[in-house]
């Protein structure tokens, strides 16, 4: 087997394997070494012996004897009577094969365990990645900027967590679903989007968020709404390659080469948003439809504003934000004029819910640029420039103000002529 064969076969086996483990063994850093040995096995003995007929069921077979072993050890030395249950079990596992209709459920076990809300939300995350996508220690530290030293201590700890606290590796019964299924949705999206707004490395994230849509969308197939984060995510990530410039920076939608999306991704993507939309629509799933409308518009310009400004609409009954209104806002705008969105802003500015948001301000400035308001616009980038949170973010903002400027000093030299 090729390294990438080996590669793909680990992204797609993990899971499944250590999510069995953990329901037979009862420990999260038990179930990971002995998965993580067996792949190492594999590694090791693959190139010279060949790939066994059933992968799977060789690596879980080595995998359960790694966790035997571990815990004849740890009867040996340290008297360890708790083992002996788990032990049994064991030792006296039915053949792999017959367990085939179980590892279903048991990846749905531990998506919900690792996404169960006693735990911090920095923590199910991390946990969703370390157990459910196998990604290493060092891996996600370096996804999420953090020292490798704080993103181990953070794992340990949300691993002590369910274990101290009880947590039940269990699906949720069905008066609990919608809630915790709602949870576990978060922690897909928040690992795509941290995927998505990263540069470089942290960018494989979304590919793990994507992934983890795809399985829950297997698993669940009856829920509208993992359809509607899955199309979500995907008609997003159809314009990575042209949502930033080669220096990083932001590109707004309007100005992307639609040639560089991802022609295949949007027709999924549309797909499942329509599913979702025939089914019972949540958040996600209409965020998706809006996502469709732009990535179906062959030119900026054939954009269905009407269409978006009523899909808005009804995501802010379902789900009330200022940044929801404030997305509106910019819709009108390009629906009904940017008179009409500036004094939606004005409305919100009263509130002072969006006070310190950067994109608040640059909403405004890009409405009174439309404008030709110079002097306001000017003024709203460089209040949108002082509060960016990022590089890319202020180097967009201080190219747009220069623009404007020049438009000032243009204005003041006719005049002066």
């Amino acid at each position: 087997m090729e390294q990438s064969g080996f590669e793909q076969m680990y992204r797609d086996q993990w899971g499944v394997i250590v999510a069995t483990l953990i329901r037979l063994v009862g420990s999260f850093e038990l179930a990971e070494e002995s998965a993580q040995e067996a792949f190492a096995a594999a590694l090791e003995q693959w190139p010279a012996q060949g790939v066994p007929a059933n992968p799977r069921a060789w690596l879980f077979a080595t995998a359960r004897h790694k966790a035997i072993d571990a815990l004849r050890r740890k009867k040996r030395w340290e008297d360890a009577r708790d083992s002996e249950e788990v032990l049994g079990l064991l030792e006296h596992w039915p053949p792999y094969n017959a367990e085939e209709e179980l590892l279903h459920d048991d990846r749905l076990r531990l998506i919900f365990t690792c996404c169960h809300p006693a735990l911090a939300t920095e923590a199910q995350v991390a946990l969703t990645l370390r157990t459910l996508c196998g990604l290493t220690t060092e891996q996600i530290a370096r996804a999420f900027l953090v020292p490798l030293a704080t993103m181990a201590q953070r794992l340990v700890r949300a691993q002590q967590k369910v274990r101290d606290a009880g947590i039940p590796y269990r699906t949720p019964p069905e008066e609990e679903l919608a809630e915790r299924l709602a949870a576990a949705l978060l922690v897909v999206y928040l690992v795509f989007n941290e995927g998505y707004n990263a540069a470089g490395e942290g960018r494989a994230l979304s590919d793990e968020g994507i992934r983890l849509g795809r399985l829950l969308v297997e698993l669940l197939p009856a829920e509208a709404e993992v359809r509607g984060l899955l199309a979500l995510m995907l008609l997003h990530d159809a314009r990575r390659d042209a949502r930033r410039s080669a220096a990083g920076d932001p590109i707004l939608l309007e100005e992307q080469d639609r040639a560089l999306w991802d022609q295949g991704r949007i027709r999924e993507g549309v797909e499942l948003a329509q599913m979702a939309l025939r089914a019972a629509p949540g958040p996600y799933s209409v965020q998706a439809a809006i996502a469709a409308v732009h990535a179906q518009a062959a030119r900026a310009e054939e954009t269905d504003w009407p269409q978006i400004v009523a899909l808005y609409d009804v995501l802010l009954r379902m789900q009330p934000s200022p940044v929801v209104e404030l997305n509106r806002a910019a819709a009108v705008a390009m629906a009904e004029g940017c008179e009409t969105g500036l004094s939606l802003l004005d409305d919100l500015d009263r509130r002072g819910e969006l006070d310190g948001y950067h994109l608040m301000a640059s909403a405004r400035a890009d409405m009174l640029r439309r404008l030709g308001s110079w002097e306001a616009a000017a003024a709203a980038y460089r209040q949108g420039l002082a509060m960016a949170p990022t590089e890319a973010d202020r180097r967009f903002l201080a190219r747009r103000l220069a623009e404007v400027e020049a438009r000032m000093r243009s204005r003041t030299s006719e005049c002066a002529k």
